[in-house]
């Protein structure tokens, strides 16, 4: 027999009369009690947790196993991830499984607690602040790079660390809700790298999780981060409408109405989503209640990282420009691009070479070519090459670029260059 087989959740699925079909029903009912939204599981998936081939659902499926069975994963023959195996593990199937590998101390520490013959450790607060450093260092490593698959993978592995902790030890409520935040955080920042480098599939898988971990969590701030993210990854999509109705769920958590810094952010990214509907007056109202709302906010208000990272009047300005440029109105944007450059920090390199490459467009766009190209050929060639955002965007510039130059110098410039941003590369 395949000593990987999971024959404890074959005897329990015995033992209660369930087939494979009619198991994976009761989890997906159980999973749309957790979040909302029905599971995707057929009989398949319930052959493949048999097989072995997926030894470690993830955690909305985890939880939901557990609603149906009244039995913690583990006593169901799963084998959380980082625990020794007597053989060798089969390749996993599951997409989830091939992105996280445990890193870092706390997986270390979580496996140490869990062997047999020990007590359990205590799980307290400096457990929770080691991963909300780890947290700062994924926010930036974004900033640095954006949009990158290691930076998915290495934050989805940390969401696991976070969730592997949670069976580690003893713990107050108090931290395992703060446990379930790191871990929605940390989901929420791969489900944001998927979107930069326009991996939707992955991103809405990120997404459904990060929502079901934040709901178990509490946490308000990180629930607006993954809605406001979701409108953000419609919008990107083209889906106005589905942009707009994500957006409005952070928009009217009650974060919003504490801390007007949040209700700015909201109101700045409805702004971009009236560009992509092409609301011309939404998008002038919504961002006037977005720079009202900036200016209330107290500077020295307590915020997350995530927030104080990013958000800033220079964001505002980014997102403007993108509004006005997706409208059209290509003056107004090519001001805003200005502005947001002036006032960028440093430490946002993705953010100025999206910023110059969207100035760029908007430059181009009113018949100024050679401008637009100096401006463009500003762009790094990492993030040129290695963006998919910034890279389609510069691609769609060239692609205009001879449309209104055809044979002109400036095409001939601009070929040269983006040939040895391939080559140095």
């Amino acid at each position: 027999m395949d000593t990987t087989r999971n024959t404890v959740l074959e005897a329990w699925m015995k033992e209660h009369g369930h087939s494979a079909n009619s198991l994976a029903e009761a989890v997906n009912t159980a999973a749309e009690q957790l979040t909302g939204r029905t599971g995707g599981h057929d009989g398949s998936s319930v052959r493949a947790w048999k097989s072995g081939r997926i030894r470690w659902p993830n955690a909305v499926t985890r939880k939901a196993l557990e609603l149906v069975t009244g039995l913690p994963a583990t006593e169901l023959g799963f084998v959380p991830r980082g625990r020794a195996q007597s053989t060798p593990a089969p390749q996993q199937e599951d997409p989830d499984m091939k992105r996280r590998t445990l890193v870092g101390g706390i997986a270390v520490a979580a496996a140490a607690a869990a062997a047999p013959g020990t007590a359990p450790r205590r799980i307290g607060m400096s457990d929770v602040d080691r991963l909300q450093q780890r947290f700062a260092e994924i926010i930036a490593s974004d900033h640095r790079h954006g949009g990158q698959l290691s930076i998915e993978q290495r934050a989805a592995a940390l969401a696991d660390e976070a969730l592997n902790l949670q069976n580690s030890g003893a713990a107050t409520q108090r931290v395992r809700s703060h446990l379930y935040a790191c871990a929605a955080s940390f989901r929420s920042s791969a489900m944001w790298a998927a979107i930069d480098g326009r991996r939707y599939d992955d991103a809405q898988r990120h997404m459904r999780e990060a929502q079901a971990l934040a709901e178990m969590s509490g946490d308000q701030a990180i629930k607006f981060r993954i809605w406001s993210h979701a409108g953000t990854m419609y919008r990107h999509m083209g889906r106005p409408a589905d942009a707009l109705a994500a957006n409005d769920v952070a928009r009217n958590l009650n974060i919003t109405r504490r801390d007007p810094m949040f209700a700015s952010l909201g109101l700045a990214r409805q702004a971009a989503i009236h560009g992509v509907a092409q609301d011309r007056t939404g998008t002038r109202r919504a961002f006037d209640q977005a720079q009202d709302a900036m200016d209330r906010a107290d500077p020295h208000a307590v915020r997350p990282v995530w927030l104080i990272a990013f958000y800033d009047q220079a964001e505002l300005h980014s997102l403007a420009l993108s509004a006005y440029l997706t409208l059209g109105d290509y003056p107004t944007a090519e001001s805003h691009g200005h502005r947001c450059l002036a006032s960028l920090r440093p430490h946002m390199v993705r953010s100025r070479a999206i910023t110059t490459t969207r100035l760029a467009h908007a430059q181009l766009h009113q018949g100024d070519a050679d401008a637009a190209t100096t401006a463009a050929m500003q762009v790094p060639a990492t993030a040129a090459t290695q963006h998919a955002r910034v890279s389609r965007m510069l691609q769609e510039f060239g692609a205009a670029l001879r449309a209104k130059a055809p044979g002109s110098p400036t095409v001939q410039t601009w070929t040269e260059h983006t040939a040895a941003w391939r080559t140095s590369a």
